[in-house]
């Protein structure tokens, strides 16, 4: 499928600027939003999915995690993916599925591998970015019933992303343990490093059905996709 306008939901760093910059560079019109749109917020979600008339969502928006041990995290700390990542991928689903989006669209929320994995230094971290993964699968077989033509997808990236602050800030957090730096504990733990562009990629492979055009949560490497 080629992609004509796309919705970009935490455009503002990361995966979220890799990929608005991806499609504006294959041609697609895209309405990138950053921290000035709250996408915890229905009415906008809502009015950011009216304006964008979009046929690939992708959600790249969250919060980054307090990297400490479960025992030095405050509920407040532990919580914060929860209300903030999951309440993303939650609004912006219900808005695709309320407008709905044109048959052939594609949702993409970009989960973590610490969902499949764990993540004991990053406190409800892991199990947020799991949900997400509960949440497209959710979302699909609402609108499967529906037989709106709509897929729901959630990409897990199973390493830390090089050259991201939250990719750094966890291999820091982890490497202290390790007694490494961040450029020791990262080249050690993933001697092919996937860093923001490759996510965008790969993004972009599944919004034109090229693979897995079946799978609702994938895993990423620096070897590629992964059914999970």
């Amino acid at each position: 499928m080629s992609i004509q306008r796309a919705l970009v939901i935490g455009a503002g760093s990361g995966v979220g600027l890799a990929t608005a910059g991806a499609l504006t560079a294959a041609g697609a019109r895209v309405l990138a939003a950053g921290r000035e749109r709250d996408a915890t917020d229905p009415a906008h979600v809502a009015a950011l999915v009216a304006e964008a008339d979009p046929d690939l969502v992708v959600v790249a928006a969250g919060t980054r995690p307090r990297m400490a041990s479960i025992e030095e995290q405050s509920w407040e700390s532990f919580s914060a993916a929860w209300n903030v990542d999951v309440k993303i991928a939650f609004e912006v689903g219900r808005a695709a599925l309320a407008r709905p989006l044109r048959p052939g669209s594609t949702v993409v929320i970009v989960s973590s591998g610490a969902g499949l994995d764990g993540s004991p230094l990053s406190g409800g971290y892991a199990g947020a970015k799991r949900t997400q993964m509960f949440i497209a699968g959710y979302l699909q077989r609402a609108a499967a019933a529906r037989e709106l033509g709509i897929r729901f997808v959630a990409l897990a990236p199973r390493q830390l992303l090089a050259g991201t602050a939250i990719g750094e800030a966890a291999a820091a957090a982890y490497g202290a343990e390790a007694g490494d730096s961040v450029e020791a504990y990262m080249k050690r733990r993933f001697p092919v490093a996937l860093d923001a562009a490759g996510v965008a990629r790969a993004i972009l492979s599944i919004a034109s059905g090229e693979e897995h055009p079946q799978a609702t949560v994938l895993a990423l490497t620096a070897d590629g996709l992964q059914e999970i």
